[in-house]
């Protein structure tokens, strides 16, 4: 369960910018979920609007790297190399301003906090606290100059850890190579409590919707995979499935160390699908099999998302999406929504976080009610052009009573493209000047 995620210098994002899916309101026909000290309930689903360029892809992009930070920092990141991060670009002092992240999370009930900051060269911060009675309690506190301060809750082997911390590495990564329990746990967390899906990832995606699949085929037609394959109505009847071919592997494997000793390990080579993937459909003829390069890219990206989403609702992870709406009709978008939205689908607490354009998911003619506190938005600042991210909650909003859609589209919570039509007449002139 993600509680709160708070970024400042990343990308499009300058000042500080805060995420928060802590529910403001109580409605019991949505999927809330409770820590279990009862202080506060996580919302299910989080949707941010804004215009095109606002920043609202930053801000997954955001979360993106700071998982990747955990995952990779010490095991990946050039040891000599830095810190390989995007801070904002629109600013003089970008080089020397730190970009910083910090998550209030849940595990195993317990409410969490993790955070750190970095700049070009070294990790300059880095903490965990948990709640166990509501009240803060230090695991520990690193500074920059790679000292850390311990606090009593934390066991093990603490001081062997730290002899092989980097500047560079945070000491999270660390402690999790080494298979420390604890904070291995939080490690864990990061690597399958938090996924994400964006056009880069669409392959391990794919991938993983096929092992759910494979995993599956005992009840055939009866799978998850299959039923939601059907549910979207794309004429498929099926997906053939092969399995990879070794030499394909195992050259990747050559190049990509290859690659990585002549550049470093920083290098990212895209690995081929470990399946091959091809979707049935059947006729009155019978059953035609095609490569999936030749669907079309709204039955792609429903593939590539099953796995995902039945992998988060069954642990209860947090899913973050880029463009939920890209290339999905508004009905399939609609019914992706409602299920992290509904209880009776989503039982271990599972969150959904989304930047979209689709702006009916607020009206009135949809199946998934969203409520003011998981409406988000995205503003450029018209003086810096850094991004601000801002709540409906700001706004006065009657749930259920106001046609949210139709107040978005007439601009009344900002985040909106100001469209010149001046500029139009202009361009129609010259243009038929021509």
């Amino acid at each position: 369960m993600l509680l709160r995620f708070q970024m400042t210098n990343h990308a499009s994002l300058r000042d500080e910018q805060e995420l928060s899916l802590v529910a403001s309101d109580h409605h019991p026909e949505r999927a809330e979920c409770a820590l279990a000290s009862g202080d506060f309930s996580a919302v299910p689903v989080a949707a941010i609007y804004g215009t095109n360029a606002s920043g609202k892809s930053n801000v997954i992009d955001a979360i993106s790297w700071m998982r990747q930070a955990v995952l990779s920092s010490f095991r990946r990141w050039d040891p000599t190399g830095g810190v390989p991060r995007r801070p904002f670009a629109l600013r003089r002092d970008a080089a020397s301003s730190p970009t910083s992240f910090s998550v209030d999370f849940a595990l195993n009930g317990v409410r969490h906090e993790f955070g750190f900051s970095v700049d070009d060269e070294k990790v300059t911060e880095e903490w965990l606290y948990y709640y166990p009675e509501r009240k803060a309690n230090r695991l520990y506190e690193r500074k920059a100059d790679c000292s850390v301060v311990f606090g009593r809750s934390l066991t093990g082997r603490k001081k062997i850890i730290s002899e092989l911390l980097r500047p560079n590495s945070l000491y999270l990564s660390v402690a999790a190579a080494q298979g420390h329990p604890q904070l291995s746990e939080v490690y864990r967390w990061f690597q399958s409590g938090l996924r994400l899906a964006t056009d880069g990832n669409f392959r391990a995606r794919l991938d993983h919707t096929v092992q759910l699949l494979l995993g599956d085929r005992e009840h055939g037609d009866a799978a998850p995979v299959m039923r939601l394959l059907r549910f979207a109505d794309l004429g498929v009847s099926g997906l053939e499935v092969e399995e990879p071919d070794e030499a394909v592997m195992d050259e990747y494997q050559r190049l990509t160390r290859a690659m990585r000793e002549a550049l470093g390990e920083r290098v990212r080579v895209e690995a081929p699908g470990l399946h091959s993937v091809r979707v049935e459909h059947r006729t009155l003829e019978g059953v035609f099999p095609l490569d999936l390069g030749e669907e079309s890219s709204g039955t792609r990206t429903w593939i590539g998302l099953m796995g995902p989403v039945l992998a988060t609702l069954a642990q209860g992870a947090v899913l973050c999406v880029d463009e939920l709406d890209a290339r999905l009709h508004p009905y399939l978008v609609d019914a992706l929504v409602g299920l992290f939205q509904s209880p009776d689908m989503n039982r271990m607490g599972a969150q959904l976080i989304f930047t979209t354009h689709e702006a009916s998911l607020l009206g009135r003619n949809v199946r998934t009610e969203l409520y003011r506190d998981q409406v988000w938005f995205t503003e450029k600042d018209a003086d810096t052009l850094a991004t601000r991210l801002f709540p409906m909650t700001e706004f006065h909003v009657r749930d259920s009573l106001e046609n949210l859609e139709k107040r978005y589209l007439a601009g009344r919570y900002g985040a909106v493209p100001y469209l010149d039509d001046e500029l139009l007449c202009e361009i129609s002139e010259a243009v038929g000047g021509a």
